[in-house]
């Protein structure tokens, strides 16, 4: 069974599979990181200088000036900011997925054209090339039947 293991854990799509989850997992923290920290900020300014990450709704009935300090008393909130945040994550990793899938079938290989059908034969009596639907050689005359050719 471990050598079973080991042919499967070696194959060639197991291994893609998880280089890409790490890479993906990677880019999703710099996405993450760039949305809360670099895009957040100027859309929240824009906005009459609103921090998306402090947007909740206290579910618990008490005043707290922040989400942290929500948090920290344990309260119940729903984090709407929060989740403003993960959904422009979201858009921004399946936005650059898409491009790259996109790329990727440009350059995939084409598959080679089926060959066309024949539109000449030759004659089996003065070997001449001629049109298929030729009922009589043009060169040398000879009349064509379907046991010649």
């Amino acid at each position: 069974m471990l050598k079973e293991f080991k042919e499967f854990a070696m194959k060639g799509n197991v291994l893609d599979m998880a280089i890409g989850i790490i890479i993906g997992a990677a880019f999703g923290r710099i996405v993450s990181s760039a949305v809360s920290d670099i895009l957040m900020p100027p859309i929240g300014l824009l906005l009459g200088k609103v921090n998306f990450s402090n947007l909740y709704l206290n579910l618990s009935g008490g005043q707290y000036a922040s989400f942290a300090d929500a948090k920290a008393a344990g309260a119940a909130t729903i984090n709407y900011g929060l989740f403003i945040n993960a959904v422009i994550d979201f858009v921004i990793v399946a936005f650059v997925i898409f491009l790259m899938v996109r790329q990727i079938n440009r350059l995939k290989r084409q598959p080679a054209p089926a060959p066309a059908e024949p539109t000449t034969k030759n004659c089996p009596f003065c070997a001449t090339e001629i049109p298929i639907k030729a009922n009589r050689c043009p060169h040398c005359t000879s009349e064509l039947r379907a046991q010649h050719l």
